[in-house]
This record gives structure tokens, C-alpha cells and sequence, in this order.
């Protein structure tokens, strides 16, 4: 029996000069794939003229990514990305027309929105993904809040990041009964416990020291510059004067971030180790006592519960989705965002307890990708029925 076919339809979908951009979405149709035939429009909003050619990574040859430019408005094109996005994607949507039984939007401004407006007239049902930021921040500008809120119901479901973003798009006015929270899953074989000094070795750290790991994008949203400051003040305790602070990832504050431990008298105990594949930040967070994400919103990230599966604790702010996963003391400590004085005192607090490291790597281990899938599967499967 032939299996059902879907379209993917995104900009978070990677290629191999971005081979980390919307991993999720691609590991995700990995796991699909046994179920499903599957295509791709891989989008590319670019301003007129700066459009290059993109290639899919090998891995993802099977997925069938095309990459489409499609014009973008900073700034001002809150009202109208949408439909710039779907006028680019009407022909080649048209042409598969027929050939899928139902698509897959991920982000839901201008993608899902986009797609929206093209299901409306070409008559196929699609299912939304809602990624986080999209929804903490989306539906704080009135434009975009708009555009969505008239748009999203026509889909047939909503799959969301964790269930703080199914209830913001329900208090939003989306229909509640058609929001599905679907968590990632992780790479179990990849991330799993090892001796941190062993890790270490590998990777030329000190064994001598404290290792505070952050992982993520340099960015306002992340605040990296706190995290430069808690470990400064940390260190003003003589029981943590050996902590060495890491960031893996890149981005536009890696100057601050630079500037801040130059600042704090911390250039020797800060390492910027750049953005890293998927193995080398499995062997960062093996090295490492524990991870801080001390962001100010979040849905729920991978790296936390990637840090869990390594059997590592976590220390973030208490925002979004975080709480769902780390729901147990054993597991680290959440802070307000933005609270220096919580943050340390969290960071100090983890650092002085063994860590329950067969306890947290146990609670991972429910976050599979194949646990994904099905739930991806059978939301798919009624929309296409």
C-alpha cells in the first residue's frame, strides 16, 4: 500500500551552508519518513537581490528540499509578509496540487499564515507548528496578532512546543481543541552520560575546575551577558573561584559577551568554543557540571533536555514551556529571568550537590523522536483523511 504523501512548508529547514537552521523540523520528517512520502519547500525570505543558491545536506536528500526565495519587509511588513510569502509559493504549491494529501507549515508567521492563504484557494488541508518565539513574540505586535488570529483557524491542527504555547494561542482565540503540545525528542545514543573527566580530556579542559555550559544562539532573548556577570559574582566565593565558564553558538553578542568578562576581570575563565555539530556539543555537555539557559522567553529547548539525557543539570529561568520538563529539584534549579541574585545563588546551589546523574538521564529518556512522530503521525493522518 502506498504511503500518504505529505508537503513540508517552512523556512526552518536546513541546508548545508546552515546545516543547524530547523533541525527539529528535519529530524522530525526523518522520523516520519517510514510513514510518509514526503516533500519540501524549503523557504528563504531574503530583500530583492540578495537571494543565493542553497543545497540540502546529504542526509536530507531523501526529504526533497526545494529552496524558494520569497521576498521579506523588515520591520514594516507585519501586515503583508504573508502574502508576499504566498504569492512566491503559489505556482509551486499549485503544482503539487494533487500529489500531497496534506501540508505541514512550521512557524506560524508569515509560513503558516502564508500557507493558510493558499489552502483557502487551492482546497488542502494543513497542520501548523508553532516553535515558541513566534508565539511569545508574535502575538505581542497587534499586526501580526491579527494575521494570525484570522488566518490559523482555517488549519486543521496545531502542533505546539510545549503546552504554555497551547495555551497562549488558545487565550488568543484559536480553537482550543484543535492545539496538539508535541515535545522534541532527542538523540538518545548521541547524548548520554559520560565521565566528565574523560570528556574532558578529550576536549583539553581542565579537570581541575567547575564547568558552567551555555548552548544557543548569542542573542538579546538568551541573555548570555548575565550569565557572564553570575559566574563573575559566583566566583567572588572562594569555594567557586575555579569556574569556567563556556559558550557554544554564536551571534550578534559575542562582543558583549567578550566585553563582559573583560569587565568582570573574567577574559581567562570565559571560552567561546563557536557553534558546534551535534557531537561536539554532546561531548561539551559530558565535560560540563552543569548548563544555564538563563533566558527571557522560551518554548521548550533542546538543549536542556539534551543536557538531561548526558545526565547533566540545569539551571534556567522559569519561563515558557521550561517547567513541564524540569519539574523535580533533582533535575537543577529555576530562577526568575533576569534576577542576578537568583541566578548565582542557583548556579552555587547545583554546583555544591553530586548530581543524581542515572536519575536525570532516566527522566530523559521518555523525550524520543519516535514518540514525536506518532503524535505528528496522527495529527497528519486526520487532516489528510
Amino acid at each position: 500500500m502506498p504511503k500518504p504523501r505529505l508537503l513540508f512548508i517552512s523556512n526552518l529547514f536546513p541546508d548545508d551552508s546552515e546545516p543547524y537552521r530547523g533541525l527539529d523540523n528535519a529530524t522530525v520528517l526523518h522520523a516520519l519518513a517510514d510513514r510518509w512520502d514526503i516533500a519540501t519547500l524549503a523557504l528563504r525570505p531574503t530583500l530583492p537581490f540578495q537571494g543565493r543558491k542553497r543545497a540540502p545536506r546529504a542526509e536530507d536528500a531523501a526529504l526533497a528540499p526545494r529552496y524558494v526565495q520569497t521576498p521579506y519587509i523588515p520591520k514594516i511588513g507585519h501586515g503583508v509578509n504573508h502574502q508576499l510569502m504566498a504569492g512566491a509559493l503559489r505556482s509551486k504549491v499549485a503544482k503539487f496540487r494533487g500529489a500531497f494529501q496534506v501540508a505541514l507549515s512550521s512557524w506560524i508567521f508569515p509560513d503558516s499564515c502564508a500557507t493558510a492563504l493558499l489552502a483557502q484557494e487551492l482546497k488542502f488541508p494543513f497542520v501548523a507548528i508553532a516553535q515558541g518565539s513566534d508565539v511569545h513574540q508574535y502575538l505581542k505586535i497587534p499586526a501580526r496578532r491579527k494575521v494570525i488570529t484570522s488566518l490559523l483557524p482555517a488549519a486543521s491542527g496545531i502542533i505546539t512546543r510545549s503546552a504554555e504555547l497551547t495555551r497562549l494561542l488558545g487565550d488568543a482565540g484559536l480553537p482550543k481543541e484543535r492545539l496538539h503540545p508535541i515535545y522534541n525528542g532527542i538523540d538518545l545514543d548521541l547524548f548520554h552520560p559520560v565521565d566528565a573527566r574523560l570528556a574532558r580530556r578529550e576536549l583539553r579542559l581542565p579537570l581541575d575546575c567547575r564547568i558552567v555550559l551555555f548552548v544557543g544562539n548569542f542573542v538579546d532573548i538568551k541573555n548570555p551577558g548575565l550569565l557572564v556577570q553570575a559566574v563573575a559574582k559566583l566566583r567572588e566565593d572562594e569555594a567557586f573561584s575555579n569556574v569556567l565558564l563556556i559558550f557554544v553558538g554564536g551571534g550578534p553578542l559575542e562582543g558583549e559577551i567578550t566585553f563582559q568578562a573583560s569587565r568582570g576581570g573574567m577574559s581567562e575563565r570565559v571560552m567561546l568554543a563557536g557553534r558546534l555539530a551535534a557531537p561536539m556539543v554532546a561531548k561539551f555537555m559530558q565535560a560540563a557540571d552543569v548548563l544555564c539557559l538563563p533566558s527571557d522567553n522560551e518554548g521548550v529547548p533542546n538543549v536542556i533536555l539534551e543536557a538531561f539525557a548526558t545526565g547533566r543539570p540545569v539551571v534556567a529561568s522559569n519561563v515558557g514551556g521550561i517547567s513541564e520538563v524540569h519539574n523535580a529539584p533533582f533535575l537543577g534549579r529555576l530562577v526568575p529571568p533576569r534576577d542576578l541574585d537568583a541566578l548565582v545563588g542557583a548556579l552555587g546551589s547545583v554546583l555544591s550537590e553530586l548530581p543524581e546523574t542515572g536519575r536525570i538521564r532516566a527522566h530523559a529518556e521518555q523525550f524520543t523522536w519516535q514518540r514525536a512522530a506518532d503524535g505528528y503521525h496522527r495529527i497528519l493522518s486526520l487532516a489528510g483523511a
